[in-house]
């Protein structure tokens, strides 16, 4: 069967707030779709919506990741330094980074062309899974698969955010953690710049998700 690799580079983000709501947001400026972002929200009661910019992006993450509710709506996501912007729909985010954390600065020494391999996914998976709900490696979907590779990483500061007329509070941890797919965010909040990798099997007569 012929597998097809979609690439998406750029940063993931996850806050969690004291109302318990947690946030994870993705801004991927060089991907198959073009550059766009799109945000997860997982509510205390577990239920997870997704907002996508497009109906063709909307599609592909459902198929990814799980959700109970999935909106079309205008994303934007834009950062000025340490200050990140993320609005979608009815949320708004505002959070400020810290500076670079050691680990940050081991990852900024990873090349692209390795943030991108399975097996180097693979081997960062072992202690990736010390921490609760951590994976770099996975299932994503009943044809697919998908591994992160990190090369850079800001823990959060500071987070406002509020979803339609509602204050989700403070800055908390992102606790417990998200069930989108088959890792979480990291408990800690943070920014992360990383190289996203899905492994599309294909069947006969399905066409291929990359636009080139």
């Amino acid at each position: 069967m012929a597998k097809e690799r979609l690439h998406f580079d750029g940063w993931i983000g996850a806050v969690g707030t004291v109302s318990g709501t947690r946030i994870v947001w993705g801004h991927w400026p060089r991907s198959p779709f073009g550059a766009f972002s799109d945000v997860m929200i997982e509510h205390p009661d577990g239920e997870r919506r997704l907002f996508a910019p497009s109906r063709r992006i909307a599609e592909f993450v459902a198929d990814t990741y799980t959700f109970e509710h999935v909106e079309v709506v205008p994303v934007e996501v834009r950062s000025d330094g340490s200050r990140w912007h993320v609005g979608a729909g009815p949320l708004v985010l505002d959070l400020v980074t810290g500076s670079r954390s050691a680990l940050g600065l081991l990852l900024r020494t990873v090349p692209a062309p390795l943030a991108r391999s399975r097996t180097w996914a693979a081997v960062c998976d072992v202690p990736a899974r010390l921490l609760p709900g951590v994976r770099t490696l996975g299932r994503a979907g009943p044809d697919r698969r998908e591994w992160y590779g990190a090369r850079d990483l800001h823990r959060v500061r500071a987070a406002t955010a509020t979803l339609g007329a509602r204050n989700l509070g403070g800055l908390a941890p992102v606790d417990p953690p998200v069930t989108f797919g088959f890792g979480s965010a990291p408990r800690v909040p943070s920014v992360v710049r990383v190289t996203s990798t899905v492994e599309i099997a294909r069947g006969p007569g399905r066409r291929p998700t990359s636009t080139g």
